[in-house]
């Protein structure tokens, strides 16, 4: 293997776990990684980015380091850049709930809350478990959409398969200042 794809590899090892999906603070582990992918400097951003942008020019079938470049420019606030580098990803491998999902949450970011919609319904047939999908559907939903009652069944349909912890207690919170106006 050559040096590079191992450095690359372990770069994106050590991404991943730092990365998250944007609206999820399920565990104290993940809070504390984001805070940690959050303090790094925006050189150390830039660079990595830059080193992730001559990867994929050399190697433009490498999934991995699309997948690593969508999450640095969604971490660093560049949506655009980010829907991109996951349209890459997803014409490698269209089946990834986990990338579907990272794609809708930058969709809305820029208002384009019908295809952000449309990539999270995708994520949850790919994977009817998907937590994620289902908690940023309802997001939309609510917040964007106004459409309580399919807000309503996303949250509810999170809440049957993980009824229980910190995630689980957000959910309801949202439930009900959505449905009775505090929280």
């Amino acid at each position: 293997m050559k040096k590079e794809t191992i450095l690359l590899i372990t770069v994106a090892l050590v991404v991943g776990l730092l990365s998250g999906v944007i609206f999820t603070n399920a565990n104290k582990k993940m809070q504390v990684a984001n805070q940690a992918a959050a303090t790094a400097s925006p050189i150390d951003s830039l660079q990595h980015i830059g080193h992730l942008k001559e990867l994929v020019a050399k190697e433009p079938d490498n999934r991995n380091a699309w997948v690593q470049l969508g999450h640095s420019y969604f971490d660093s606030n560049q949506p655009m850049k980010a829907i991109d580098a996951y349209d890459k990803v997803l014409e490698i491998d269209g089946n990834d709930p986990d990338v579907l999902t990272d794609q809708g949450t930058m969709y809305r970011r820029v208002g384009w809350f019908d295809k952000a919609i449309n990539n999270f319904i995708k994520a949850n047939q790919l994977n009817p478990q998907h937590l994620n999908s289902l908690f940023n559907m309802g997001i939309v939903y609510s917040q964007d959409l106004g459409e309580k009652q399919k807000a309503d069944e996303a949250w509810n349909r999170y809440l049957e398969l993980n009824p229980t912890g910190q995630a689980a207690d957000r959910v309801r919170t949202m439930l009900d200042h959505m449905w009775n106006g505090h929280g």
